[in-house]
């Protein structure tokens, strides 16, 4: 029996095997193994290069100086710093505005933050799973200090209008962060476009490993952090810990490779997702959820009307999807962004989110409408 076809790229990515052959080169005693911090001998000067060589690559990937990059251990920790290192430089006093619908990596830190005294406003999305500038401007108050709004929701591929946000919040001296795990290299990111002083990067999500990510702190904020891991003052004081060659490589190829086939990429797997559509659209109590026009190419949220959520799942044996962001797979509960963008408990649960990648072809995706087709019929008919 063949392997599901995997439409779950939201989630992760599979390292593409230029970026692996890179990465493989810096592990061993023949290759550029060494600590990047080791600065008295050729083997540190060697993997300090090929560390700022890819440093250099992902900040073209968005537009930025090298010397804004600030490596994580992924989106998450990205994130963390991002609002803890803020609000901890404020000693927790002001005001973050941030949505009910972003990853559980802000919803959580904001909910730290405010333990400890920071005002948080939480937007809800419209039906197309947006956040307006509008609903911002409504929610600014003298002592916001910080908007943090993600560019493109894990879920349903919703593109928030950050340019707008972003020039909104520099007219009033305030800060904002976008989480960028599931734009960068999916859609165009200039972080001087879109007017942003910091945005989160994981490698995993654009064909480079996991356990690697950053943080791009625009150069005046880089003062206005606080850094929350200790031990050495590593990245400029910003985040401690001694750099992963490899894995810093692998994200450094993954980012290049992303700009490369940026246009290209972006067009055959736009048409992809539409042929994947089109060819489950008819079905019964069918419905797209979330904009048609302002989403990502690869993301698409399906709601399956009258069908229960767990059932549908385990049935669609022959395709790799989810029922949300990975992060809460394990649990049963409908999606909580799709319930705030005004979803039913039980259509949320009848929600799968399908996301295609590099690797997708049109074979899988004719395979795929096949096999969708044959068990939602099937499962309305056993209803």
């Amino acid at each position: 029996m063949s392997l599901p076809v995997y439409l779950d790229y939201a989630a992760t990515t599979p390292v593409d095997p230029q970026v692996a052959e890179a990465m493989s080169q810096c592990l061993t005693m023949d290759g550029v193994f060494a600590n990047p911090a080791s600065r008295s001998h050729i083997y540190g000067w060697q993997a300090e290069e090929k560390v700022e060589l890819a440093r250099r690559q992902v900040a073209d990937l968005i537009g930025a100086d090298a010397r804004e990059i600030v490596w994580t251990s992924g989106a998450t920790e990205a994130n963390n710093l991002a609002l803890k290192g803020v609000f901890e430089a404020l000693n927790y006093e002001g005001h973050l505005i941030t949505s009910v619908v972003e990853h559980k990596a802000i919803i959580d830190p904001a909910r730290w933050l405010e333990k400890r005294g920071v005002a948080v406003t939480w937007l809800t999305p419209g039906a197309d799973g947006r956040i307006s500038l509008q609903q911002v401007q409504e929610a600014t108050r003298p002592e916001t200090r910080l908007v943090s709004l993600m560019h493109v929701n894990n879920e349903v591929g919703a593109v928030n209008p950050i340019a707008d946000i972003g020039a909104w919040c520099h007219s009033r001296d305030i800060l904002l962060h976008t989480d960028g795990a599931q734009s960068a290299g999916k859609i165009a990111v200039n972080v001087g476009d879109l007017h942003v002083d910091l945005l989160s990067l994981s490698a995993h999500k654009f064909y480079g490993p996991k356990g690697v990510g950053a943080l791009y702190v625009r150069r005046p904020v880089q003062s206005q952090l606080v850094a929350q891991i200790h031990g050495g003052g590593h990245e400029r004081g910003l985040r401690s810990g001694t750099l992963a060659t490899h894995q810093l490589v692998g994200m450094g190829e993954a980012a290049q490779l992303a700009a490369e086939l940026a246009t290209t990429e972006h067009e055959r797997i736009a048409g992809l997702r539409e042929q994947l559509w089109s060819g489950i659209a008819e079905l019964p109590a069918v419905r797209r959820n979330g904009s048609d026009s302002e989403v990502t190419p690869n993301h698409l949220n399906v709601c399956f009307g009258g069908l229960d959520g767990e059932t549908l799942l385990l049935s669609l044996r022959q395709v790799a999807v989810s029922s949300g962001s990975a992060c809460t797979s394990a649990s049963m509960e409908p999606s909580y962004v799709l319930k705030a963008m005004g979803l039913a408990d039980a259509d949320a649960h009848s929600s799968v989110r399908m996301s295609l990648g590099r690797y997708t072809t049109a074979a899988d995706i004719e395979r795929a409408v096949t096999h969708i087709r044959e068990v939602v019929q099937k499962l309305h008919g056993a209803g």
